[in-house]
């Protein structure tokens, strides 16, 4: 019996077209009708998370915003839970004996239960590392949660991890802040791991803050295999923000120009949680959070339209003379450096 599609092509893919329709929209009220939040937040313990920090009123929420095109899970696969609950000292103990291979066996350290710290007072020198009681904390998106799915019989390293969360066995929490998830400590710019140790290597919103960028990505193509995933996230259009330091922003060429001569780049996406509105949303806030009074409610009430002219003609209002010279620094359009060369006779 012919395919029908070959019969009648036009009505066949009309009602093919209809029936998908009616079977997303099935799908999209089932969904509706059935969401379990507290499912949800347990297979998402990102969401969860950011839930807790306010920064979405439920998972559902987060779900309609960004989940349901992420594909995120509705709810955990039981099989994927550990059987056995460790406690973070437990879990931390296995993951430092696991990996304690993939270490250099050519740079000082000092070992504790806590973590492997390489860290020494000369790398802290040299990259200029200071203390610091800015916390870093950046949940894992659906991208790097399925490349730990994916790669949950290897290794994964997380360059300039942060404070994770939630603490995975695949994943080395690499920071230069010895939080409790941290595993091992040192900078991106000498990584204290053999060549081709992991599988995959993510690096989010960490190399604006590194001294040495280039030799940062070069590091992290030596410790990746030959094959090996790779995921990283800078900012362009972000405002200055130190943990403690805020070196460089990149555009999309300067990203993929940093890695180019290591790695094959497959793409550079803008997905939803880099949109240009959260640079927007951000540059706004801060330059409000930078008024008072008057000045900052005429700021906030003002149409977008109003912007729309020549910023000549905008130097002179109260919002823009108003801004602290600490503002000014961290929305800037341009930093002017003034210097004189040093004299090496001195």
């Amino acid at each position: 019996m012919r395919d029908p599609a070959t019969l009648l092509p036009r009505h066949w893919q009309r009602l093919k077209r209809f029936l998908n329709a009616r079977r997303k929209a099935a799908t999209s009220v089932s969904v509706a009708a059935n969401f379990d939040d507290d499912a949800y937040l347990g297979a998402n313990p990102d969401v969860a998370a950011a839930v807790q920090r306010g920064e979405f009123q439920s998972g559902r929420q987060h779900y309609e915003i960004f989940g349901r095109n992420e594909r995120r899970p509705l709810r955990a696969v039981a099989a994927s839970l550990p059987k056995v609950p460790l406690s973070l000292d437990e879990a931390k103990a296995r993951k430092l004996a696991r990996l304690r291979p993939l270490l250099r066996g050519d740079m000082p350290f000092t070992q504790n239960e806590k973590l492997y710290d390489f860290l020494t007072e000369d790398l802290r020198s040299q990259f200029h590392i200071v203390a610091t009681d800015a916390v870093s904390s950046n949940d894992y998106d659906a991208h790097v949660l399925n490349l730990i799915e994916r790669h949950a019989n290897g290794w994964i390293l997380d360059c300039g991890a942060g404070k994770r969360s939630v603490y995975y066995d695949n994943v080395v929490n690499f920071e230069i802040v010895a939080y409790d998830t941290t595993d091992v400590r040192g900078v991106g710019e000498v990584l204290p791991f053999a060549d081709n140790s992991f599988d995959a290597v993510v690096s989010i919103a960490v190399l604006e803050h590194v001294k040495d960028p280039f030799r940062c990505a070069a590091e992290i193509a030596r410790v990746l295999k030959p094959g090996g995933d790779l995921i990283c996230c800078v900012p362009f259009l972000q405002p200055y923000h130190g943990y403690p330091h805020h070196y460089y922003n990149m555009t999309h060429q300067g990203l993929t120009n940093l890695f180019a001569p290591y790695v094959e780049v497959d793409r550079v996406e803008v997905y939803a949680s880099v949109l240009p509105i959260w640079s927007l949303a951000w540059i706004i806030g801060s330059w409000a959070d930078g008024l008072k009074g008057k000045t900052r409610s005429d700021f906030l009430n003002m149409r977008l339209e109003e912007f729309l002219v020549s910023p000549q003609e905008l130097l002179r209002a109260p919002f823009v003379t108003e801004l602290p010279a600490a503002k000014n620094l961290e929305l800037a359009s341009a930093c002017v450096l003034f210097g004189r060369k040093i004299n090496a006779a001195k």
